[in-house]
């Protein structure tokens, strides 16, 4: 299933600070992508009605179990690429940010291979 990469920064937030905290709620992901509230909103009430995120009645964000699937494979693009960037010599900013941007326009056959080959390396 394919979706906007700004959708799959959305539901990649929503996983990484459900991490850090017991409760997400539209601020945090405010603060941590950056956006507005009212672009917060909207982008939330979006993903809730495709089904990729429910909202309760303290406004609590939770990944659906299919957001959780594109969440958890665009993290661990992220991770994995961010990793192989600094085994390269980059800085960890750097890695991460450039990380980002790359792991929405790889293909999956590409992905998998620097997976294994940097799960490969001593």
């Amino acid at each position: 299933m394919k979706i906007q990469e700004s959708a799959e920064n959305y539901l990649e937030a929503v996983l990484m600070i459900s991490r850090r905290q017991d409760a997400v709620r539209a601020a945090d992901l405010c603060r941590q992508l950056g956006f507005s509230r009212p672009t917060v909103s909207q982008a939330v009430r979006e993903l809730a009605a495709d089904g990729y995120l429910s909202v309760d009645g303290s406004r609590h964000i939770t990944l659906t179990d299919k957001g959780m699937a594109i969440a958890g494979s665009i993290l661990e693009r992220h991770e994995v690429i961010a990793e192989i960037f600094m085994s390269l010599g980059v800085s960890r900013d750097t890695a991460y940010a450039d990380a980002c941007r790359v792991e929405h326009c790889i293909s999956a056959e590409t992905f998998q291979c620097m997976k294994n080959w940097h799960r490969q390396r001593p």
